[in-house]
């Protein structure tokens, strides 16, 4: 089995006690995102989890912890999402020197190959137009170089809760935000110009979930949950059955995630894990590092 910890919710910047907990308690349960009275009970010792996959825009909380999944013997990698965008659109965010330190320091720690650098999702807007993204996807691959191996990029997806971020964004900060699906040329221009910086620095470029053919500019659609790159990292074989939980273009494997929606407090004004603020807050006042579940019921 693999853990995604996880899509939903940022668990090492934000509840990495919790987690630490369920490790050495040996299991923890998760609620069915769709029916939260529905639950399941995870088994979290190390010869029932084959990798644990980490996602999160701030990995520095979890360095601590990492000695002690060394030693009860658990085989992991980070997603690691650094995208220097303004405040505005990720407010509660460390600043991005920061950032940038705990990317290198997490990659000094396990291997520059168990920590992929997210450079998404890549919003095109009046305050982050093309070349701004250019010029900071090249700082950012600058930094990282030597650090990680492969990025991965997307386009802001324009669910319901996220169209509703944005257009509150646009009224109080008189931002446009460009639809990537009236603007295909640009997308497809601004991807080849990250991808000829990503080769500058030796990064393999792939995208994530995308709907676009970006193969023209050397950018493969990629799996996040990687089978092959499991192989290659640990040496093991796990499915390469795709994940019919994800979205359709997701290519990932499958795999249990273990967090929930509305509990990441980062205000990303992009995030679709997080749709509604005051129940980000209520969940918050929930939480107990002690509990099996992330978030207690009421």
């Amino acid at each position: 089995m693999i853990i995604s910890a996880s899509r939903r919710t940022d668990i090492p910047a934000l509840y990495p006690e919790w987690f630490m907990n369920r490790i050495r308690e040996g299991f923890l349960f998760v609620r069915n995102p769709f029916n939260a009275q529905q639950a399941k009970r995870v088994d979290l010792s190390p010869d029932a989890v084959d990798v644990i996959v980490f996602w999160t825009k701030n990995p520095q909380p979890m360095l601590a912890a990492l000695d002690e999944l060394d030693r009860r013997g658990y085989r992991y990698y980070f997603h690691v999402t650094l995208t220097g965008l303004p405040k505005l659109f990720e407010p509660s965010l460390p600043h991005e020197q920061e950032l940038i330190g705990s990317f290198k320091a997490l990659s000094g720690k396990i291997g520059r190959d168990r920590v992929i650098w997210r450079f998404d999702p890549i919003v095109l807007s009046s305050l982050t137009p093309e070349g701004a993204l250019t010029a900071t996807f090249r700082r950012l691959a600058s930094e990282l170089s030597g650090s990680t191996s492969r990025v991965v990029i997307s386009f802001v997806h324009l669910y319901r809760s996220v169209v509703r971020h944005l257009a509150r964004m646009e009224k109080e900060h008189g931002i446009a935000f460009y639809d990537r699906s009236r603007s295909t040329e640009q997308v497809t221009r601004l991807a080849a110009a990250l991808a000829e910086i990503a080769r500058a620095h030796s990064l393999e470029m792939q995208s994530c979930a995308e709907t676009l053919d970006l193969s023209a500019a050397g950018i493969a659609h990629g799996r996040c949950i990687d089978n092959g790159l499991i192989k290659k990292l640990f040496g093991i074989t796990v499915s390469g059955r795709k994940d019919k939980y994800q979205r359709e273009h997701c290519l990932c494997v499958e795999s249990q995630d273990i967090g929930q929606y509305n509990t990441c407090t980062h205000g990303c004004v992009y995030c679709y894990a997080a749709s509604n603020r005051k129940e980000v807050q209520k969940n918050r006042s929930l939480h107990h590092p002690e509990n099996p579940f992330l978030i207690e019921g009421e």
